[in-house]
């Protein structure tokens, strides 16, 4: 968690009639946030709200760390015929 605090500006924004605010430009920048990006609402034990970037990636189970392509290789017929005892 990003714990600088911009001390430099007063950075005032106003909530929009569908709840909607402008992240200020040098608070993007901190955070490393673009369009299209997620951002969380943290509730800080002071009782202030946080705002933090949300990382896209999320831990990977065990079963999709074992989740992957396999290449060019034997086809249907070379496999069933394996299966099958074919030679």
């Amino acid at each position: 968690m990003v714990t600088t605090v911009l001390r430099k500006f007063d950075m005032t924004t106003t909530v929009t009639a569908k709840g909607q605010v402008t992240i200020p430009k040098a608070v993007r920048e901190l955070l490393g946030i673009s369009p299209g990006s997620s951002v969380d609402f943290v509730r800080a034990p002071d009782g202030r709200i946080v705002l933090v970037r949300a990382d896209k990636k999320q831990p990977l189970t065990r079963f999709a760390k074992l989740r992957g392509h396999a290449g060019e290789g034997l086809g249907t017929d070379a496999i069933m015929a394996l299966t099958r005892g074919d030679e």
